[in-house]
C-alpha cells in the first residue's frame, strides 16, 4: 500500500443493520478508511475482494454460502495482480457474536476480531493493530507486527474446528505422485517442500522428486498447518526441513532446506514468519 493512498476495505455481513452500524463506527475511529464494497454472504465477499483488492477485509464468521472462515481461506489463495509477482494478502478482521472464538484463536495477532455489536472503544483497538500491521508491510525492517502468513493458516484451521466441533480435520498422510513412468506413494512426513507451476506441483523429498496435479491452494487446506508453512503463493515448506533463513542481494529472505541444495524464496507477504532476519 502506498503511504499516500487511503486504505480500502470490503465489509461482509449478512445482516444489513450490522453493516450499517460497523460502517458508521469505522467512520468515527478510522475516517481515512474507504469502504469500497459490501457483501451479504461469503461468496460475494470473495468476488468483491478479488475485484477491489482492498487492504482490509471485515468478515462475519457466520454467513450463508461460505462462512467467513471459508471465505478467508479462498481470499488467502487469490492470485496476485498481473503486475505483482507476490501473493496479495489483506488484513483480515472477523466479526463475531461468539466470545469463544475470540479467546485463544486470535491470540497470535495475525488477525483481529470485532464482537457484535461493535463498540467504538474496542473497534479503535482493532484499527490501531491493523494500522500497525499495514505500516509493517511498507517497512518490514521497522519491527512491527508481522503480516499474515502460516500463522493465518493455523488460525483459520482452528476457527474451522470451532465452527464444526464434531468434524476433526483429516490431514494428508500420503502423496500419490508420478515418479518417471511410475506412480509412487510418498509419506507426507518425508516431504521437504512443494513447489507449483501453472500445471504441476513438484513434491521434493531428500531422495525423490515427483509430480502431482494438485495446486498449492488445495494442499494448504489438506496439510497440517503446524507442519507445513506457505512461504510463497507457489511454495510450501516442511517446518522441520527449514535449516535457516538468509537474505539475498535484493533483500529477499531465502530459506535453506535440510537435506537438499535448493534455496526457496520467501515472498514479501510472508516475511513476518522469520522476524529478525
Amino acid at each position: 500500500m502506498n503511504d499516500t493512498t487511503a486504505p480500502r476495505a470490503v465489509l461482509a455481513d449478512d445482516e444489513r443493520l450490522m453493516r450499517e452500524q460497523l460502517r458508521a463506527r469505522l467512520a468515527e475511529v478510522w475516517p481515512e478508511l474507504q469502504i469500497v464494497a459490501e457483501a451479504k454472504n461469503g461468496i460475494e465477499a470473495v468476488e468483491l475482494v478479488r475485484e477491489h483488492r482492498p487492504e482490509v477485509v471485515l468478515l462475519d464468521i457466520r454467513m450463508p454460502g461460505l462462512t467467513g472462515v471459508e471465505a478467508a481461506k479462498q481470499i488467502a489463495q487469490l492470485p496476485p495482480p498481473e503486475d505483482d509477482e507476490d501473493p496479495w494478502l489483506p488484513e483480515i478482521v472477523f466479526i463475531t457474536a461468539y466470545d469463544q472464538y475470540a479467546v485463544e484463536a486470535f491470540e497470535q495477532g495475525v488477525a483481529d476480531y470485532v464482537l457484535k455489536p461493535a463498540e467504538r472503544d474496542r473497534l479503535a483497538v482493532t484499527v490501531q493493530r491493523i494500522q500497525k500491521r499495514l505500516a509493517a508491510r511498507s517497512n518490514p525492517e521497522a519491527g512491527a507486527d508481522a503480516p499474515p502468513g502460516p500463522n493465518m493458516q493455523q488460525l483459520l484451521h482452528q476457527l474451522s474446528a470451532r465452527l464444526n466441533p464434531g468434524q476433526a480435520p483429516q490431514y494428508l498422510q500420503w502423496i500419490q505422485a508420478t515418479v518417471g513412468q511410475a506412480i509412487q506413494m510418498i509419506p507426507v512426513d518425508e516431504v521437504l517442500f512443494f513447489i507449483s507451476d501453472e500445471k504441476y506441483t513438484r513434491v521434493q523429498t531428500a531422495q525423490v522428486e515427483a509430480l502431482i496435479r494438485k495446486p498449492i491452494k488445495e494442499l494448504v487446506d489438506e496439510l497440517d498447518p503446524r507442519l507445513f508453512w506457505q512461504i510463497h503463493r507457489s511454495t510450501l515448506v516442511a517446518v522441520k526441513a527449514i535449516a535457516g533463513v538468509t537474505r539475498d542481494f535484493r533483500g529477499r529472505q531465502i530459506v535453506a532446506v535440510k537435506g537438499h541444495p535448493e534455496k526457496l524464496e520467501v515472498s514479501r507477504s510472508y516475511t513476518g514468519l522469520f522476524k529478525g532476519m
